[in-house]
C-alpha cells in the first residue's frame, strides 16, 4: 500500500499538484494535510487527520464509477471522515472557491457560496462539487 501510495505521490494530475501547493506545509488555515495517503483499504488524495477530513480530487473517468465512489466514502465515513470532493476542473478553474469551502468545512461552517447539498451526480460540463458529506459535518458541531 506505501509502495503504492509513493507511485501515486509521484503521479499527481495537475489539479492535484494546484491544490497541493495550497494545502502544503499547512497553507490553508495552519491545518496539515497529507497526500496520497493509506486510511483503511483506500489511498485518498488528500486528508486533514486532525479534522478528519478527506479530500478527493475527481477526473472524468470518476463519472462513471459513482458507486464504487459512494461505497469508498461509505467506509471512510464508517471511519469517521468527512469526504470532501471536487471535479478535476473545478480546481483548476475555480481555486479560490475550492479553498473557501475547504477551509469553511475544516473551521466547522459551511461556505455561504455552498448553502445547500451538492447534487447527486455530477453536473453539466463536469462542474460542481458532489457527494460532500454535510450529515457528517453537522453532527461533528
Amino acid at each position: 500500500m506505501k509502495h503504492l501510495a509513493k507511485k501515486l505521490r509521484k503521479n499527481m494530475t495537475d489539479a492535484e499538484r494546484l491544490l497541493w501547493r495550497h494545502l502544503r506545509n499547512r497553507e490553508l488555515g495552519g491545518y496539515k494535510f497529507r497526500r496520497q495517503r493509506p486510511v483503511g483499504s483506500y489511498i485518498v488524495d488528500f486528508v486533514c487527520l486532525e479534522k478528519k477530513l478527506v479530500i478527493e480530487v475527481d477526473g472524468g473517468r470518476h463519472a462513471g464509477q459513482m458507486e464504487l465512489d459512494a461505497k469508498r466514502s461509505g467506509y471512510l465515513k464508517e471511519k469517521g471522515y468527512m469526504v470532501m470532493r471536487f471535479w478535476n476542473n473545478e480546481v483548476l478553474k475555480e481555486t479560490e472557491s475550492v479553498l473557501t469551502v475547504i477551509l469553511s468545512s475544516l473551521d466547522g461552517n459551511v461556505a455561504p457560496s455552498y448553502p445547500h447539498p451538492p447534487h447527486p451526480g455530477p453536473l453539466p460540463e463536469g462542474r460542481g462539487r458532489r457527494n460532500v458529506d454535510f450529515h457528517s459535518m453537522e453532527e461533528r458541531e
